[in-house]
């Protein structure tokens, strides 16, 4: 059963003359635990595509199934319950609340979904210690790094415990070094702890640790290519899928 499946999924920006369409018809479905890169040239629907599965946006027609259930159909509160604890969401400016620690920042989706904060801030924990952060749970977002603030987000995205993570240029923001760790971060994020990755990025580097990339073009998949679940892309070849649909 996919954890996320498009149907004739359709966003068009405007009316009239002026109407930009900026995803065309996308029908994708993908699968539990998969690793899978969007990526294509600026404009193509990239982020588009992302807030519409995240229910961030409404799409023009069509429609999007998370777990078989059509967001379409749900209500506002609703929505916003699924968006907490089903979807996790990481974007490239972290998003980080400066005043509070690495541990405050990871329980908020926590405290705000109802649970005690003693629970909260235990469960934080647990996570900023899988990403290596032990050591920086009091620290504030201005005493971290890049990319140890990314770390933080990416806790915080996994504390309520969602079978999907959403990421839009998760290492746009961050220095060639940290970048790498950060994809071998979501890499591990769906192979070791089988979460769905569903991961928007421009950079080649980044894109090859995925086992799935999907190339779109115009606001349509212009080529999709799965690998084997212990696979990844060589740099090389990302960069000549990507020269060729330029």
């Amino acid at each position: 059963m996919s954890i996320v499946k498009t149907e004739q999924l359709t966003k068009v920006y405007g009316q009239g003359a002026t109407a930009v369409t900026a995803l065309n018809q996308i029908n994708m479905s993908i699968q539990p635990g998969e690793f899978v890169a969007v990526m294509g040239p600026s404009g193509c629907g990239k982020s588009t595509l992302l807030h519409l599965i995240g229910g961030l946006d409404q799409p023009t027609s069509g429609r999007v199934l998370l777990d078989e259930r059509p967001l379409s159909g749900l209500k506002d509160d609703d929505l916003t319950t699924l968006r907490r604890r089903q979807i996790g969401f990481v974007f490239q400016f972290f998003n980080l609340i400066p005043v509070l620690t690495a541990v405050e920042n990871t329980a908020l989706p926590l405290i705000l979904d109802g649970m005690k904060q003693a629970d909260a801030h235990k469960k934080a924990e647990e996570w900023l210690t899988r990403m290596g952060l032990a050591d920086r749970l009091n620290h504030r977002p201005d005493e971290l790094s890049g990319g140890q603030q990314q770390r933080v987000a990416i806790a915080r995205s996994l504390v309520a415990e969602p079978a999907l993570l959403l990421a839009d240029e998760p290492t746009g923001n961050l220095d060639s070094r940290a970048a790498d760790e950060i994809a071998a971060l979501l890499r591990q994020i769906s192979h070791e702890w089988h979460r769905t990755v569903l991961m928007v990025t421009h950079d080649p580097r980044i894109a090859a640790h995925a086992n799935r990339i999907i190339f779109l073009k115009d606001g349509t998949i212009v080529d999709d290519t799965r690998l084997s679940d212990d696979g990844h892309y060589e740099e090389s070849v990302v960069r000549e899928k990507l020269a060729v649909m330029a």
